[in-house]
């Protein structure tokens, strides 16, 4: 398992454990804590909430390698059917969160190459643009919203029953690009500041703009890119530069 044989020892383990009892409590008893205005509610999920949930990764990062993460992933998402069955919305709510993680970081082994990486970051804010306004995810969430808050991340504002929301794809690849930058040596907790920054700028600017939603995956990107773009420019001109030759003294 390599370095991820500590997996997640210690403080970090805690950390994780502590996380996830705060934000399932957090979905759970939201609703019966005093309301906050929209301004308050929108700068709670912006600057604690979004950061909070997105946490997780970062605590998770060092089990991105560990040869587990796809059974427990799988096995994540076998939990979170049985607890939607059961009624268990704060623990279905984060149980989503974590086997979304895992399953971004073991995506990553299928990419050998950091342009890869580059490529995805590069294309897959146009992908999302278009199924926010023309695509799926705009079906999905008019035509079926029940469907939509069933597989989205949801952040419980206090006081309401109501709930900001991120989709599955948001989670995932926030994952992959965080195990990404740790991968491929890059500035990971720049690039998870980033990130994280990037989501709470696009929940900020639906409610300013007063729209429904806005892609999310362009922040992403971006958070992904930004922290990292000499790096990665240095590592894509090294793998376009041509080999040069040896010595011809013999």
């Amino acid at each position: 398992m390599g370095r991820a044989a500590a997996v997640l020892t210690g403080r970090r383990s805690a950390g994780v454990a502590g996380l996830l009892a705060a934000l399932v409590a957090w979905d759970a008893l939201a609703s019966e804590l005093p309301s906050l205005s929209e301004n308050l509610d929108v700068a709670l999920i912006a600057a604690v909430l979004l950061p909070a949930a997105f946490a997780v990764p970062w605590l998770l990062l060092p089990a991105a390698g560990a040869r587990a993460v796809l059974p427990l992933a799988l096995g994540l998402l076998a939990a979170c059917v049985l607890l939607d069955l059961a009624g268990l919305g704060a623990a279905f709510n984060v149980a989503k969160l974590v086997a979304l993680t895992l399953v971004g970081f073991w995506f990553l082994r299928l990419f050998e190459e950091l342009s890869w990486v580059v490529l995805v970051a590069a294309l897959i804010p146009w992908a999302d643009i278009f199924s926010v306004y023309r695509g799926p995810t705009r079906e999905v969430v008019e035509e079926r919203p029940g469907l939509f808050e069933r597989i989205a991340i949801e952040f419980s504002t206090p006081g309401e029953h109501s709930a900001a929301r991120i989709g599955p794809p948001d989670v995932f690849f926030f994952a992959l690009f965080l195990a990404a930058a740790d991968r491929f040596g890059l500035r990971p907790a720049a690039t998870w500041i980033a990130m994280t920054l990037g989501l709470s700028v696009t929940l900020l600017a639906t409610y300013v703009f007063d729209v429904g939603g806005l892609p999310a995956l362009p922040g992403i990107a971006l958070g992904f890119v930004l922290p990292n773009l000499d790096l990665l420019w240095r590592a894509l001109r090294e793998r376009s530069a041509p080999p040069s030759s040896g010595s011809a003294n013999g």
